[in-house]
């Protein structure tokens, strides 16, 4: 049975920081062009000692890459990091091997910010069947390209609803938990359609983990529009917190 939440729980404020600065560097692997702007964004966060970097090659540990095929004809590359957070990355594989995430929408997609996804229900108010989980926050910062996941106002109501951050949100260190990272095709995910919940969603047309081998849902991937690229910036009310009835 899909839990749902109280619908008008008190929202977590966050902690506006400016965006970093990316310093272009040219040691991006040719089959992963995303590579040189997030490993610039990776040097410019402050050291986290313990806690292994992000591999952005995507040849790599295929069993710890999450593919997202969206409605927009994409396919987006996010490398699951069971180092920062065991439990969350397993339960993230469990739900995207059961089909779970296929079909969903992004529910709440916020300009310079990020974008939400993971109720079946749309609302931001479901989950999956599966247990809540434990939080496991971690010393990691949420740069551009963050996957982290939605919870309630309880730390331990992390269940399936995850998030995508737009743009540096240090304000949700160690308040969600951050399990993994974009490592191909961010531009994808900026041109996810934005709304509480958009007129148009994007969704998720298929999720699928890497070593399993699935195509692409999509055979002939559209072109993103131009205005896709970059992202628009922060402006003054980005500081929206994450609505503690929407998270899992």
């Amino acid at each position: 049975m899909i839990k749902t939440f109280a619908s008008a729980a008190l929202a977590l404020m966050l902690v506006i920081a400016p965006a970093i600065a990316f310093a272009q560097d040219t040691g991006g692997k040719e089959e992963n062009p995303d590579a040189t702007q997030f490993k610039a964004e990776e040097v410019a966060a402050a050291p986290v000692v313990g806690l292994p970097a992000v591999d952005f090659d995507l040849t790599h540990d295929l069993d710890d890459i999450l593919y997202l095929d969206l409605s927009n004809g994409q396919r987006v590359a996010i490398r699951l990091m069971p180092q920062w957070a065991p439990h969350h990355v397993e339960r993230i594989k469990t739900l995207v091997r059961e089909g779970f995430y296929d079909g969903i929408i992004f529910h709440r997609v916020i300009d310079g910010f990020m974008a939400q996804t993971g109720d079946p229900t749309g609302t931001g108010q479901g989950g999956s069947p599966l247990p809540d989980l434990k939080e496991e926050f971690n010393s990691m910062p949420h740069v551009r390209g963050t996957v982290s996941m939605a919870r309630a106002a309880d730390e331990d109501s992390a269940n399936s609803q995850f998030f995508i951050v737009f743009y540096p949100r240090f304000g949700l260190d160690r308040n969600y938990t951050n399990f993994g990272r974009v490592i191909s095709n961010m531009a994808a995910v900026d041109a996810i359609h934005r709304g509480e919940p958009p007129a148009d969603p994007t969704y998720i047309a298929q999720a699928s983990i890497a070593s399993d081998h699935k195509p692409p849902k999509f055979t002939a991937p559209e072109k993103l529009p131009a205005s896709a690229i970059p992202a628009p910036a922060p402006g003054s009310a980005d500081g929206a917190a994450l609505s503690q009835s929407e998270g899992q």
